[in-house]
C-alpha cells in the first residue's frame, strides 16, 4: 500500500462511520458509512467515490477521460478522485464529508 493511501484511509477513519474493508463491488480496498460501500480504490492513488449527480455537478468535478477502469455515463453518481500529492488528500476528505450527508 502506498503511504499517500495509508493516509488518506487513516485521514478518512477519523470521520465518524467511515470505515476500511473489502470491497464488495470492486475487491480489494473500500470505504463503508453505514454498511454501505461509498468508495472504493481503483489503485494506490485513485479512489471512486459515490458522490451524487448533484454533488458532482455542484463541484465542477469531470471524469478523468484517460481512466484505464471505467468509462462512465455523464450521470453516474460515482466519480474516480485521483491524489498524487499529499496536498490531494484534504480535498478527497472533504468530498468524503460531501457524500455522507446524503446518508
Amino acid at each position: 500500500m502506498s503511504k499517500l493511501k495509508k493516509q488518506l484511509i487513516l485521514e478518512l477513519e477519523k470521520i465518524k462511520g467511515l470505515e476500511d474493508r473489502p470491497s464488495k463491488v470492486a475487491g480489494g480496498s473500500a470505504i463503508f458509512y453505514k454498511n454501505k460501500e461509498i468508495a472504493h480504490f481503483h489503485h494506490n492513488n485513485e479512489i471512486d467515490v459515490r458522490l451524487t449527480k448533484k454533488i458532482i455537478r455542484a463541484e465542477g468535478l469531470h471524469h478523468p477521460t484517460d481512466s484505464k477502469f471505467h468509462q462512465r455515463n455523464p450521470s453516474s453518481e460515482w466519480i474516480e478522485l485521483r491524489f498524487r500529492r499529499e496536498a490531494h488528500l484534504k480535498e478527497v476528505v472533504r468530498l468524503f464529508k460531501l457524500a455522507i450527508k446524503q446518508y
